[in-house]
């Protein structure tokens, strides 16, 4: 399985499209077996779901995600967990023992400074 973490310098960020780029993490039996950083190619609507695809993603994480995002996510048979904070490193960790799950929030404000519903 492969993870990708919508990261800020380390840390989970609060909406994937703007953030610096995703840590993706290689996991094999509950375990990380290796993590890259892979930048942010840009925002474009629709791009970041097929560009994640071809990076043979199967799960998003971000703090938050518009809602025609996470559908594009779906569609691409990519499960997406918003609603995450914190170090990536854990988030993923929590993923994987079964203690991140997604608050199935939608950001509202396209430029998101902050404005998440929650």
């Amino acid at each position: 399985m492969r993870i990708a973490v919508a990261s800020d310098n380390k840390m989970v960020s609060g909406h994937f499209g703007h953030c610096e780029g995703f840590s993706v993490y290689d996991v094999a039996d509950s375990k990380i077996l290796k993590n890259e950083f892979i930048q942010n190619p840009g925002h474009k609507p629709g791009y970041l779901p097929v560009f994640l695809k071809e990076q043979n993603v199967d799960v998003i994480i971000a703090g938050g995600m518009g809602g025609t995002a996470q559908d594009l996510f779906r569609e691409n048979d990519i499960e997406v967990v918003v609603g995450a904070s914190g170090l990536a490193d854990k988030s993923v960790e929590s993923y994987i023992s079964g203690n991140l799950k997604s608050t199935n929030s939608v950001c509202t404000e396209h430029a998101h400074e902050g404005n998440c519903n929650g």
